[in-house]
Order: C-alpha cells, then sequence, then structure tokens
C-alpha cells in the first residue's frame, strides 16, 4: 500500500511542478514580452524625440553646432552644413578638422567658468565674403569641467551687402552732387568779382552754370525716380503698347544725337506688341538707346530689336557696336552709380542711374534685364515684358488698360 502511495504522492508532486513550471515560464515569457514591449516604446520615444529635436534644429535659419566635452561635433544642423558648403558627416571631428578656423577653435577654447559665453563677428574672405555673427556657450559642472559646448552662426552677408551699398550710395551722391555744385559757385564767385562786366566772359560763364543746373536737375529727378520704384509707389498704366511705335518716338527724339556722331538708328521690332505702360516703357528704351549712341562706335549702328519668347513675354534687345564691356562688367552695369569707365562717362553726361532705373521698371512689369557684350565687339542689352496676342477677330488681347503697382 505504501510503495502506491508514495508513487501517487510523488506523481501528484511531479505534476504539480510541471504546471508551476509551466506557468512559470508562461508568466516569465509574458514578463519578457511586455519588458521587449516597453523597451520598444523606449527606443521609439527616444527616436521620435530625436526626430523632433532634428526637426526643430535643421529648421532654424541660423547655424547649429553642438560640441561634447572634449570638443567634438555632436550634432550640426542643415543651415550649418550649408553654411560652409559641408557633404561629409561631421560627428566626431573637432572644429579645426572641420573647418580650419583657427580664430573659432581659440574663441572655443577661451570659454570658462568664469566667462562661459561669448559673441563676435568674423569675416572669411572667398569669392563673396562672409560675414557672421558667431554665438558661444559653454555648460560646467559645479567642479568645473565642461560637459559641452553650443555654436550659433548668424549669417550677416546680406546686411554687410546693404550696408556697404547704402555707404556707397551715399558716397556717390555726394560726390555727384559736389561736382556740379562746385562749378555752379566757382562761375559765380568769378562772375561776382566782376567777370560779369565782360560780356563775352559772361554768357560763357552763365552758360556753364546752365549747364551744370540742368545736370543737377536731372540727377535729382532720377534719384527721386529710383526712390519711387524701389519704394513701390509708381502706379503702372498698364495697355497694350506697340513696340515699332514707342521705338519710332524714341529714335525721333535722338535723331539729332545720332547725326551728330554719324550713328544709324535701325528698328527691327516688326510687329510686336507688349502689355506695358507706354511713359515707362519710352524711358526704358531711351535709356538704352541714349547709352548705345554715347558709347557705339563713331559712324556706326544702333539696333533695337524684339522676339517673342516661350514663356508668353517679348525680348528686346538694344545693341551698338562700340568699345562693349569687360566681363566683369556685365553683373554690375545695372547697380546704381556703377560707371566701367569713370572718365569717360562722365565726360559723357548722365547720372549713372540710367541703367538702374531700367532694372526697376522692367522689373516692376514682371520681366528681367541683362546684357552680353564681347570687348571690341559691342554690348547688347536685353530687357523682357509681357507679350500681348491677337485674338480671333485680329483685335489684341490681354488686357487692353489697366493699372498695377510697380
Amino acid at each position: 500500500m505504501w510503495p502506491i502511495l508514495t508513487f501517487l504522492a510523488l506523481g501528484a508532486l511531479l505534476a504539480l511542478h510541471l504546471w508551476w513550471r509551466r506557468k512559470f515560464l508562461r508568466a516569465r515569457a509574458d514578463a519578457e514580452r511586455e519588458i521587449e514591449s516597453l523597451k520598444r516604446q523606449q527606443e521609439q520615444s527616444t527616436f521620435h524625440h530625436q526626430v523632433r529635436q532634428e526637426a526643430i534644429f535643421n529648421s532654424m535659419v541660423e547655424g547649429l553646432l553642438l560640441l561634447d566635452e572634449r570638443g567634438r561635433v555632436q550634432l550640426a544642423n542643415h543651415a550649418f552644413a550649408q553654411l560652409f558648403e559641408l557633404r561629409a558627416d561631421i560627428t566626431g571631428r573637432t572644429i579645426l578638422e572641420v573647418l580650419r578656423l583657427h580664430e573659432l577653435a581659440e574663441m572655443v577654447e577661451r570659454l570658462g567658468p568664469d566667462r562661459p559665453w561669448t559673441s563676435r563677428e568674423m569675416r572669411l574672405p572667398g569669392i563673396v565674403d562672409l560675414w557672421l555673427r558667431i554665438s558661444a556657450a559653454a555648460i560646467f559642472s559645479a567642479d568645473g569641467t565642461r560637459q559641452g559646448t553650443i555654436l550659433v552662426f548668424h549669417n550677416l552677408t546680406r546686411l554687410k551687402q546693404l550696408e556697404r551699398t547704402r555707404e556707397e550710395f551715399i558716397a556717390n551722391v555726394s560726390h555727384e552732387l559736389r561736382t556740379p555744385l562746385s562749378h555752379i559757385k566757382g562761375y559765380v564767385e568769378t562772375l561776382l568779382d566782376g567777370a560779369k562786366n565782360d560780356p563775352d566772359v559772361s554768357t560763357r560763364f552763365l552758360e556753364t552754370i546752365a549747364r551744370n543746373a540742368d545736370r543737377l536737375e536731372l540727377l535729382i529727378e532720377d534719384l527721386l525716380t529710383i526712390s519711387e520704384l524701389e519704394s513701390g509707389r509708381v502706379t503702372l498704366r498698364l495697355q497694350t503698347v506697340e513696340l515699332h511705335a514707342a521705338v519710332a518716338k524714341v529714335f525721333d527724339d535722338f535723331k539729332s544725337r545720332a547725326q551728330a556722331r554719324k550713328i544709324a538708328l535701325t528698328d527691327e521690332t516688326a510687329a510686336h506688341t507688349v502689355h506695358a505702360d507706354p511713359g515707362r516703357l519710352e524711358q526704358v528704351l531711351s535709356n538704352l538707346v541714349d547709352n548705345a549712341i554715347k558709347y557705339g562706335r563713331p559712324g556706326g549702328r544702333v539696333v533695337v530689336g524684339a522676339r517673342n519668347t516661350d514663356d508668353a513675354k517679348v525680348e528686346v534687345s538694344v545693341k551698338d557696336d562700340g568699345v562693349g564691356l569687360p566681363p566683369e562688367a556685365l553683373e554690375r552695369v545695372f547697380e546704381r552709380f556703377y560707371r566701367v569707365d569713370k572718365a569717360r562717362s562722365r565726360e559723357q553726361g548722365g547720372t549713372g542711374l540710367g541703367l538702374a532705373i531700367v532694372k526697376h521698371i522692367v522689373q516692376g512689369h514682371g520681366g528681367k534685364v541683362w546684357a552680353r557684350s564681347e570687348p571690341g565687339k559691342g554690348a547688347t542689352f536685353y530687357f523682357t515684358l509681357p507679350a500681348t496676342e491677337p485674338t480671333e477677330n485680329g483685335k489684341v488681347g490681354k488686357g487692353e488698360a489697366g493699372t498695377q503697382p510697380g
């Protein structure tokens, strides 16, 4: 009997052990699955946090650089990479290895517990100078050990360019105003000192004074025009304009000047029509034809042409056969007061604002302006304006008249 009871007890114990073991294994598996699920959730949370953090950093306009306690790069956002035109991964590298800027490395090195923040402007020479405002801040522990450093790079290049343009503009305006004013003042003083008593001398001096007064008036008018165009206060009275008629009117205005230099004026605009302000269009053509006559070859030719483009525009060109423009001048000729040959430009007259006015008027119409030239082979100035197209009954479409702010 005892052997049977013993056997049954051992069987029951074995069954109980197996049951508890199965239950334990199931509980452990559930726990492991729960731990794995929590681990995945934690990883996903960390990943999403990193993604959000990187998205925030990469959305910043300023360049951002995070360094670890050893001064090696932990994070660099897209703005930083674009600012310095970096393509490769720079994680784990030092500032000197990445940028080769000893000034910046020294700036970071000088940070300490007593001076954890600093900022300075830095100019990086290149094809186009890069101006930066760099702010650096370091984090230190209680015992003075550096934990990391953050650097923020603000691009000041555009502001510096605008500041330089403003300074050049003021200097140029001052010079352009001073020259005729000094002539007027000098001749007036000479007349007051007694030259007015000589009719021939006084007449010649008064003619010079009048000529310089005209130059002042023209400069002031051009300055006011530039100011109005740049401020957007100009209203363009848009309507259909026949290029041939506009060119003919401008040629008539410059006929005597062209004849004086024996320059032939040729109109090759054919039957093109544009959607433009007639007065402003004539102003553009007048400035370009005037320049072409001034700087064209004596006994040469000035040609105004036109062609349709693929984007519903008319491309107008004004070509001369003079000395042309050097390559470096092609991008700058539309700047205010820019002169390729300062001495020759002032001798020929003009304010140095004509091409800047042309650019602003054309851009106000939604067009663009540019120049091409080969030294010794003349120059051609181009601009585009919206085209008008004939309708089925032969009339010109696309808005016969209207107004639009420039």
